[in-house]
């Protein structure tokens, strides 16, 4: 990583905390608007499911077909997460998927030298859960891990035009509120809340799943990783706290199997229903039968032991 390349990254790990330290200390004892709680939540939504449904289950693992123009609004809305370039971060998950929880894996807890020792587990953490962006992001070669998407005209200018977009997200909450209320300083609080802040609350769940859900949590199938469900980081992170049913299962558009994960995974709500207006298709669910014997693995591999 080029030293350019790390100063963007500690400023776009940065700037959202500070933003978000500010909207605490200057709205302790005030209440945040209607106005910009709609707009935060709202981009919330548009950002996370961009992440979630495009750049993770779409892009990166193929779970649903569909037109290119979905892809691409799908893509460009998760680039407004600000969670780096479409291609850079299909290109690295596909990298942890190859290598997970041993060396290679960009953004393990359990994995290097910074593991080891009475604070193993508190550097593991900070590594998978930040300190991979100062060392790790990006550096998955594209053309090994997404080559599909390195061949995609309409991919690669969104992939190029990422600082733009990353903008873009800011600007639009700036003007919605100056659009709704009228005034700048409406304006300034919506792009408060509904830029730096979202980003920031959008951020740290995104890299909870890398951190959290690869220590802590439950669970149930065979896997050679170390992978986890984690139920209270469900509903933040659209269902993808459902991640050790992921590793179980790469390829399937929904995380959330059991009745209880299904009513838990927003992201599949969305898959479910964009299948059945017929703009995707192609959907790959797991069957019951495919899930007992993995589970029946598991079982097995424990008695063994």
């Amino acid at each position: 990583m080029t030293k350019s390349q790390r100063i963007v990254n500690i400023a776009a790990v940065a700037l959202p905390f500070l933003a978000f330290i500010v909207a605490v200390v200057v709205f302790w004892n005030d209440f945040i608007g209607w106005t910009d709680i709609a707009i935060m939540v709202s981009l919330y939504l548009i950002a996370a499911l961009g992440i979630t449904v495009g750049f993770h289950r779409m892009l990166t693992h193929r779970a649903f077909q569909t037109s290119p123009a979905l892809a691409y609004a799908f893509a460009f809305m998760g680039s407004m997460g600000v969670q780096g370039p479409v291609i850079h971060w299909v290109a690295d998950h596909r990298k942890h998927h190859a290598h997970t929880d041993e060396e290679g894996d960009p953004h393990s807890p359990h994995v290097g030298p910074a593991t080891s020792g009475p604070l193993g587990p508190i550097k593991g953490l900070y590594h998978a859960h930040v300190g991979w962006l100062f060392s790790e992001q990006g550096r998955a070669d594209r053309s090994k891990y997404a080559p599909d998407l390195c061949e995609d005209a309409g991919m690669r200018w969104i992939s190029r035009n990422f600082p733009w977009i990353a903008l873009f997200s800011l600007a639009l909450p700036f003007a919605l509120g100056y659009a709704i209320s009228g005034k700048l300083s409406g304006a300034l609080t919506a792009l408060l809340w509904g830029g730096f802040v979202r980003i920031f609350f959008l951020h740290h769940v995104t890299w909870s799943i890398n951190s959290i859900c690869h220590f802590f949590g439950t669970r149930r199938f065979g896997t050679d990783d170390r992978s986890t469900n984690v139920i209270w980081l469900a509903w933040l992170s659209m269902g993808e706290a459902w991640h050790h049913n992921h590793h179980a299962f790469p390829r399937s558009a929904q995380h959330g199997l059991s009745r209880v994960e299904k009513a838990m995974d927003p992201s599949a709500w969305v898959i479910n229903g964009l299948e059945r207006l017929g703009l995707i298709w192609n959907v790959v669910r797991i069957t019951p039968e495919r899930q007992a014997e993995k589970q029946a693995q598991a079982k097995a591999v424990t008695q063994a032991a």
